[in-house]
């Protein structure tokens, strides 16, 4: 026989053996809509390890279910049907003479991936509780004054944008520093782009207050990108605190768990450090307020002490009058002088909180002789405790960078 009748008694076995619709669980290996709207993937089932295929098969769904079911889904779950998804659905066994084996998608279980979604976010969390990092950034103190940012976002972003001009131009005339490490927010590589960048920023983290992450809205499917071990452990490493805000309102992502601050937009992380800034400035005028009040009133007890006097000694010789008049204007004098020292006083020690931000600049630490010893995983070692024979470390020096490795650990 031919191979279109061999083909055709396959089909013919399949359509009157099997049942006419199946649930079947699996993950997207590829998905894409084609000519005419009709969608076309791969399903795949993945070992207990999630490394190697055992099972795969050819999907599709004819372009008027698949509109129907497309919206819907991404209603329920803010997520698209795309590559890496794991799903659900409600499918055909079909077999073509000239295309083989394949599954009609009928329709899909929004549920199993909003499940799906949320079983790996609690297991990323679970994971950095057990490993006792989940909230160091949390528990750094954040600074004073926040007016040197360092922030993580895309260069072209409307939320970089939005947050920047938001900064330039707030109602207080206040100045921040603040300088972009790129990174891809979107897409395959932001996990290992947006490390990059915190490690970039952690290499000099005595130059900056906090980190910003930013990122403006979009499909929540693509912030499934920030649920991820290795970025949630990264942040909280961090040295210094980090604020985050991505996404809209009602998203959410593991970095939210443990970033030292979280923002719903990268507007409000602007908004987060305008505030701040300020809160300082209505301390400085608090403080100026009281001590224009203090010499008022000391002014006012001064005036009424002269009046006094004067009652006092309309009898005594003039000179004596004159004598205490004098006194008097010169502990006048003194209080005004004092209570301007005062001012002056308050506002040098915030600038000198600021410039001695400034001066503990990594750079200027590593000439000094110091140096920064990382693990093979990236984390700053802090205690020799940590090592075991056999690590490998490096070392960054105001030179260069020196590797070694562990021969035994006391």
């Amino acid at each position: 026989m031919t191979l279109f009748e061999l083909n055709h008694i396959v089909r013919s076995v399949l359509e009157t053996s099997l049942d006419e619709e199946y649930w079947v669980e699996g993950e997207f290996a590829d998905a894409s809509v084609g000519f005419g709207g009709h969608f076309y993937g791969e399903l795949v089932q993945k070992d207990a390890q999630g490394r190697n295929i055992i099972a795969r098969a050819r999907i599709t769904c004819w372009a008027r279910n698949y509109n129907i079911i497309s919206l819907r889904f991404q209603k329920e779950t803010g997520e698209t049907l795309r590559r890496g998804l794991q799903v659900k659905l409600q499918v055909r066994v079909t077999f073509h003479e000239q295309y083989g084996y394949a599954l009609n998608i009928l329709d899909v279980d929004s549920s199993f991936t909003l499940g799906d979604m949320a079983r790996r976010r609690k297991e990323i969390l679970d994971q950095l509780q057990q490993d006792g990092i989940i909230n160091d950034n949390k528990e750094l103190s954040m600074p004073l004054l926040l007016k040197h940012i360092a922030v993580v976002s895309s260069a072209g972003a409307a939320g970089y944008g939005d947050f920047c001009n938001q900064l330039e131009h707030n109602d207080y005339g206040l100045f921040f520093h603040h300088h972009l490490f790129p990174a891809v927010m979107q897409g395959t590589n932001v996990e290992e782009s947006v490390m990059t960048a915190l490690a970039a920023i952690a290499d000099e983290a005595d130059c900056w207050d906090c980190v910003v992450i930013i990122r403006g809205g979009g499909a929540t499917g693509d912030l499934s990108d920030f649920d991820s071990y290795p970025l949630a452990a990264a942040v909280a490493q961090m040295p210094i605190p980090v604020i985050v805000g991505i996404g809209h309102e009602r998203d959410e992502t593991v970095l939210d768990f443990v970033a030292h601050t979280r923002v719903k937009t990268p507007t409000a992380a602007a908004a987060f450090l305008i505030d701040n800034g300020a809160q300082q400035l209505a301390r400085i005028d608090d403080i100026q307020n009281r001590i224009m009040q203090d010499v008022s009133l000391l002014c006012e007890r001064q005036q009424r002490l002269i009046e006094q006097l004067t009652m006092r000694l309309t009898s005594a010789p003039r000179q004596r009058l004159l004598t205490e008049a004098h006194h008097t204007q010169m502990l006048q004098n003194r209080y005004m002088q004092s209570a301007r020292f005062l001012l002056q006083n308050e506002k040098l020690r915030l600038e000198n909180l600021q410039a001695r931000h400034l001066a503990l600049d990594p750079a200027l630490q590593l000439k000094r002789g110091y140096s920064l010893t990382y693990t093979a995983d990236g984390k700053l070692l802090r205690s020799a405790k940590d090592l075991q024979p056999g690590d490998q470390l490096l070392t960054r020096l105001a030179d260069g960078n020196v590797t070694s490795k562990v021969e035994m650990a006391s």
